[in-house]
């Protein structure tokens, strides 16, 4: 089965802005990350417990190459993307979206 994906509307803005600040960095690198985003949203639909739960029923996923993680509950046959979150950002502001 693979579940559907949403993604909250402060995931979705902090997905763009971690783009916009690598594309500045390299060219090139903004789509590189973009294409880590894409690849681990792609498992979790696959498979949303292989990560392991953090907070409350909120899962982790951590983003190859980049100091990313993924936060996500499942629902039914839904994955809800919360946070796209740079990993020295404080854990507190993702888990008051939970």
């Amino acid at each position: 089965m693979t579940y559907r994906l949403v993604i909250r509307p402060e995931a979705d803005a902090e997905v763009d802005e971690a783009v916009r600040w690598y594309q500045k960095r390299r060219q090139g690198l903004g789509g590189e990350f973009l294409d880590a985003f894409v690849e681990i949203t792609s498992r979790i639909r696959q498979n949303p417990n292989l990560y392991p739960v953090v907070y409350h029923e909120a899962r982790r996923a951590l983003l190859d190459r980049f100091p990313y993680s993924l936060i996500y509950e499942v629902h039914k046959s839904e994955v809800v993307i919360l946070a796209c979150f740079h990993e020295s950002r404080d854990p507190k502001e993702w888990q008051r979206r939970v």
